[in-house]
């Protein structure tokens, strides 16, 4: 099993008046070449979008992009005619494919703090698509969220990929099976863990490669993505 260990201060940045992002990976104007991917994994972005402001109308094509609130709500608005509002605790999963265009704005009168992720597909040039789906997480569990496995109340994503999301009670332990085929990157969103004795606090992440299984140990309530992609 390797770990490698991705500091929270060590992620790009983009600060703006409206918008304070952290890049895990290269992205836009910030560029790490050690950093430019994990596998199928290109983007995590960690962004937090002030009230009234937003992303409009741009164009993707050939990604499968997760967004996840965190906190407060967002609008999307797309080219094939969806029209909603991502809450808290709500997942979407948009294929770009042969080209989109969208907007996220946050209409509300608070911040907005969100994920987004994109992750290369296993095919190219596949017609675009929406799904949205809210999640009650229950604790010290893994919940999947998003996979390529077509399944009622979780995101399906056109790659070989899986993404669970995991609430643990503070001195909790959980273990999770993991593809030794796959990488996985672990990416705290809150509180204080250790994964296979390694500390992680707000913003860390863990890049796996070579294990069956993980051990997730809280020191305090935590909230911890994880993503399995090919490598």
């Amino acid at each position: 099993m390797k770990l490698t260990l991705h500091k929270a201060n060590e992620r790009g940045k983009t600060k703006l008046d409206w918008l304070d992002s952290k890049h895990s990976f290269s992205f836009g104007e910030y560029y790490n070449p050690a950093r430019n991917e994990f596998g199928a994994l290109r983007v995590l972005n960690d962004d937090i979008i002030a009230a009234g402001k937003g992303f409009g109308m741009h164009d993707h094509a050939n990604m499968e992009i997760i967004t996840i609130v965190l906190s407060g709500e967002i609008e999307h608005q797309d080219s094939m005619g969806n029209k909603g509002t991502i809450e808290t605790n709500n997942v979407q999963r948009m294929t770009a494919g042969t080209g989109i265009l969208h907007s996220e704005m946050n209409k509300s009168k608070k911040p907005v703090h969100l994920l987004q992720l994109w992750i290369e597909p296993s095919k190219e040039n596949l017609t675009p698509s929406y799904e949205q789906h809210a999640f009650d997480f229950k604790l010290n569990t893994f919940t999947l969220i998003a996979s390529a496995v077509k399944k009622p109340k979780t995101a399906l994503i056109h790659q070989d990929a899986t993404l669970h999301i995991g609430n643990l009670t503070a001195k909790h332990t959980l273990e999770l099976k993991t593809d030794p085929n796959k990488g996985t990157f672990a990416f705290l969103i809150s509180g204080e863990l250790k994964i296979e004795g390694q500390k992680l606090t707000p913003g860390d992440a863990l890049a796996i490669t070579d294990a069956k299984q993980l051990t997730f140990a809280a020191l305090k309530a935590s909230e911890v993505l994880v993503i399995q992609v090919p490598v």
